[in-house]
């Protein structure tokens, strides 16, 4: 079942999810990662899979608590642990290491999840390492084996020529292109991450996303001050994108 705050952003466009890691489990940092998002106005947060962070965000915030994952198991504790939503994702770790993952290993990882956790509000990534026909029938196939959000991914992918927002532009360009494929190729809402900013948060919303996630823009900043003012630029430029749609 999805959270109210996330149905109502949904049907808004102006979804921001804003990620700590999936292999941060230094508490200290997620919890300065948290309370950005919550006094700059995101929507929820993603954060690593360990009951122990899962309950410490929940004294901090009323945010819902999204946990990513690459293991059923470890889903599962976390829904256990009180995540009001799951992620099977964030893959950008793991690529540095060599580990890919295939359209195959993650729908099956999806239908394994959905049978242990039928009733949780469920996210999956798209590997942006697929082309682009083959993330479009993978959404598809995912949406047919449970998930409630298709998330993609292209950071990672990308490699820009140029500095300012050129450079921003040409570094989201592939994310970008997978939320067009795909948001017309299903109907669940789907969240467009990896190598977002403010200039092309509202590219991503008119290129068919309900949502934004950012995860190192904000996590790799080493003040909560400069945090908070990236969640809030974030925010505002998403907000034209939702006027638009509210209209």
């Amino acid at each position: 079942m999805m959270h109210p705050a996330l149905q109502q952003t949904f049907a808004q466009r102006s979804a921001l999810k804003i990620i700590s890691g999936l292999n941060n489990f230094d508490q200290d940092r997620v919890a300065a990662v948290v309370s950005a998002a919550d006094k700059g106005g995101a929507t929820f947060v993603d954060i690593a899979a360990d009951a122990e962070l899962i309950q410490l965000v929940r004294q901090q915030t009323n945010l819902p608590i999204c946990v990513s994952a690459v293991e059923t198991d470890l889903l599962v504790m976390a829904v256990n642990a009180g995540a009001d939503l799951i992620e099977i994702g964030n893959f950008d770790s793991f690529y540095a290491q060599g580990r890919q993952f295939s359209a195959a290993e993650v729908l099956e990882l999806t239908r394994e999840t959905r049978s242990h956790l039928p009733h949780i509000a469920l996210s999956v990534t798209v590997p942006h390492i697929l082309e682009l026909d083959q993330q479009v029938q993978l959404a598809i196939d995912l949406v047919e084996a449970g998930a409630d959000i298709i998330q993609t991914e292209g950071g990672t992918s990308s490699q820009p020529a140029h500095a300012g927002t050129l450079g921003l532009i040409e570094k989201a360009a592939p994310t970008l292109a997978a939320a067009s494929e795909i948001s017309r190729a299903v109907s669940v809402p789907v969240m467009c991450a990896s190598g977002l900013s403010n200039v092309t948060a509202p590219l991503a919303i008119a290129a068919g996303a309900q949502g934004i996630g950012v995860g190192s823009a904000v996590n790799q900043l080493n003040s909560e001050l400069a945090m908070i003012a990236v969640v809030r630029s974030l925010v505002e430029a998403l907000q034209p994108a939702s006027l638009l749609y509210e209209a």
